[in-house]
């Protein structure tokens, strides 16, 4: 995935939303780039920090693809991954739109070169009954198949290289989120003393070290 220069500086990130839900037992699994995922007893959800706009009022967090069962610990990890890769996407410049369903949001991911849709996150999980075409685990599976969106990272941005690390690391199969988090601090250091390690390169840099 590409990042432009200064990209951050041109387009802030929308605000933490750790302290955005006031619910009784929430969880927050992960956040990246404003998107995250987060549980409440069985339930598992995105949750989507709407880009910054001056020009629309803050619509606050929105919820998306909500599973209002999960029956095992590999759907949650699948959640945290989706988190993970579409706030990768918007760190590299797609933009996320949301469309309000309901108490929920359907997520428009929209490449900056055409202005288009290329990928929809919908608003509730299918379950069973109606399939898995839109089950987490495809939605990330299709979405890293997306073409970078700008040019390569600014190396020396360390905000940007630390979320673009981070979301590599709870992308990444073989790490558990704990350790994911660890692993992208370790990479982090290795491509500040090594300018040269794209983020892949320092994450498998720090995996190995």
């Amino acid at each position: 995935m590409a990042h432009s220069q200064g990209h951050l500086a041109a387009n802030p990130l929308p605000p933490g939303i750790v302290g955005a839900l006031g619910l009784n037992g929430y969880q927050l699994l992960a956040e990246v780039g404003g998107v995250g995922a987060g549980r409440l007893g069985p339930q598992v959800f995105l949750l989507v920090a709407p880009d910054p706009d001056p020009n629309v009022p803050d619509a606050g967090t929105q919820i998306s693809l909500h599973h209002p069962k999960v029956r095992s610990e590999q759907d949650v990890i699948a959640f945290t991954q989706l988190a993970a890769q579409l706030g990768f996407l918007r760190l590299g410049g797609y933009r996320l739109a949301l469309e309000r369903s309901g108490l929920r949001s359907k997520i428009g991911v929209l490449n900056p070169a055409t202005g288009g849709i290329v990928a929809t996150i919908p608003d509730k999980h299918p379950g069973k009954l109606f399939g898995g075409g839109s089950s987490a685990s495809s939605l990330t599976a299709a979405l890293r198949a997306l073409p970078p969106a700008g040019p390569p990272p600014d190396t020396a941005n360390p905000e940007l290289m630390h979320q673009v690390l981070l979301a590599l690391a709870i992308g990444d199969e073989s790490l558990t989120g704990a350790e994911a988090a660890d692993v992208a601090d370790r990479a982090l250091e290795l491509a500040r003393e090594n300018p040269a390690l794209d983020p892949p390169a320092a994450l498998e840099a720090a995996k190995n070290a």
